[in-house]
């Protein structure tokens, strides 16, 4: 087999799940020989599909393409003319309904490799009940509107989070800084302090961190408040997510493994046995710490007051 050049595509560069993603993709490819071409969106569809055109119109043109859409589509239209153009394609972190078409034709690879974001929402919706065993109030610090992943945890929240548990909601980017806005913003509003939340939860990690920043800029009656809140968030890398758990500035999260690196393994598989990957490929998320040991803490706490 020869040396694969593979282009990855990701959304951007300040986020610590997307940074460890380029970091995954740059140890498979030197783990595997390939050649791995790193870019970032900058949370602009526009300037992905712009960067991935000229990636297939002007040579050298990767063998294949790894992205993670950056907007609110998986940008159909790029992903034809890599395939006209004999280049593999791989989809992460986004189910979309053009998979199984393009593979009719394809003579590269072409898959989708994404957690399974209904079972983390599920996931958070089960770390909720187990820390607030009598119910209460949450702020959820969902991800961008259009985001599949945003909807399909929001949905698996839902889903398994107790009757006696109500939401609120604030929009972020998947960044830090907008969480913090998000929360800023809230708390300038007089329905912040006629509210009483038990609980802040975000849809990843650096949101969730983004959200405590917002409480500490608060004032100092308010910052007390809110500080000693658990906070939960998901991606549970090693050196922030679950590192922020076992410090104590987060509560929870959830772990969800870095996807380019498996997806680049994939392909190398796939090139070098002439077999197409499964159409759809899902990684496993994990409750950090179990689900159970966060209920057997809060029934500790519960009875020491």
């Amino acid at each position: 087999m020869k040396n694969l050049t593979v282009l990855v595509s990701l959304t951007n560069n300040d986020n610590d799940y997307q940074v460890e993603q380029a970091v995954a993709a740059r140890e498979a490819g030197r783990q595997l020989g390939i050649t791995v071409q790193i870019l970032h969106a900058g949370n602009d569809a526009i300037n992905q599909s712009q960067q991935l055109l000229k990636a297939i119109q002007s040579g050298p043109r990767p063998d294949a393409i790894v992205f993670e859409p950056a907007g609110t589509t998986a940008l159909a239209q790029v992903a034809r003319a890599a395939v006209s153009a004999g280049i593999g394609w791989v989809v992460m972190n986004w189910e979309t309904d053009y998979i199984s078409d393009l593979r009719k034709n394809a003579a590269a690879p072409v898959f989708a490799l994404t957690s399974d974001h209904l079972e983390v929402g599920r996931i958070q919706g089960r770390q909720i009940a187990a820390l607030l065993p009598n119910g209460g109030c949450v702020l959820y610090i969902q991800g961008p509107s259009a985001s599949t992943a945003a909807k399909q945890r929001s949905e698996g929240l839902f889903e398994s989070k107790p009757g006696n548990v109500e939401i609120r909601a604030l929009r972020g980017q998947w960044t830090e800084e907008s969480a913090t806005r998000a929360v800023t913003s809230w708390l300038s509003l007089s329905t912040s302090r006629q509210t009483t939340i038990d609980l802040v939860a975000a849809q990843d990690d650096s949101m969730a961190m983004g959200a405590r920043r917002g409480f500490e800029h608060a004032s100092a009656g308010q910052r007390q408040e809110w500080i000693h809140l658990p906070f939960i968030g998901c991606d549970g890398l090693p050196n922030t997510g679950r590192g922020w758990v076992d410090s104590g500035l987060l509560a929870a999260t959830v772990i969800i493994p870095p996807n380019a690196g498996l997806a680049l393994r994939l392909l190398a598989d796939a090139y070098r046995t002439g077999a197409m990957p499964e159409p759809f490929v899902y990684t496993e998320a994990l409750s950090y710490p179990p689900a159970a040991d966060l209920l057997s803490r809060a029934r500790s706490q519960t009875a020491a007051r």
